[in-house]
């Protein structure tokens, strides 16, 4: 009885034996696969919100696995080519909502504000839905930058409050198909007279210019920046 008893004792360190020696190889395991890496897409250098990326701005940079989260992007591919909606940080992972391939939608945390004519002092004539331009008001106390932040114009609109677009192909008609790219091009490709804007911004950046303008002792100087044409684009609609 003693004997079974004693092998039966052995039986179970034995298997208990096992059972740890087979936790310890999977804890292994589990720490082997947290190491492997992974390459993700990030700048080089820090990337202005606003900005079309290209392929020499972007590195594979490595991280661990257990480090990549879902919206990291693995290829170069997949960024080159769209705006960044926000400031990228160098050497930061790029998020995919970070980046979108039309710069005229408002970025998160943004709205497209029409800004009142009343607003508006003086508007560069060949601005375009896309460009970067940067807000000046100008009043009796002088003249000072009103936001700091570049914005970007989603669309202009000529004195009659008709959109300023593409006669051949007009964005109304891609609005109603809900075609984004067609809206881009057709905003881009925009021939007329600029008298009233819309711009993307936050509520922040509209509050100050209601309050700056609201009262009538500013107006709005707009002063252009940058733009990208879509000839310059490699030859592709963004």
């Amino acid at each position: 009885m003693t004997r079974r008893r004693n092998l039966g004792y052995s039986l179970v360190a034995g298997l208990l034996a096992v059972l740890l020696v087979y936790g310890v190889y999977m804890i292994l395991i589990r720490q082997v696969e947290l190491q492997q890496t992974v390459r993700i897409v990030a700048p080089k250098d820090f990337i202005p919100a606003g900005t079309r990326l290209e392929a020499g701005m972007l590195e594979l940079v490595t991280v661990v696995k257990s480090g990549l989260r879902p919206g990291m992007l693995e290829t170069v591919e997949s960024a080159v080519g769209k705006w960044a909606l926000v400031p990228l940080g160098t050497r930061e992972p790029i998020l995919d909502w970070k980046i979108d391939r039309f710069s005229l939608l408002p970025a998160p945390g943004q709205a497209t504000f029409p800004v009142p004519k009343e607003y508006v002092l003086s508007i560069p004539g060949g601005i375009r839905a896309g460009d970067q331009v940067a807000v000046y008001a100008t009043g009796k106390s002088g003249t000072v930058r009103l936001l700091e932040e570049a914005v970007t114009v989603a669309s202009i609109k000529s004195s009659a409050n008709t959109e300023v677009d593409d006669p051949k192909e007009p964005s109304i008609i891609a609005k109603v198909n809900n075609d984004k790219e067609k809206l881009y091009t057709s905003r881009r490709d925009a021939n007329g007279k600029a008298e009233q804007l819309n711009l993307n911004l936050t509520e922040d950046q509209w509050r100050v210019i209601d309050e700056a303008c609201g009262t009538k002792q500013n107006k709005l100087v707009i002063a252009f920046l940058s733009a990208s044409k879509p000839e310059e684009e490699g030859g592709e609609k963004p």
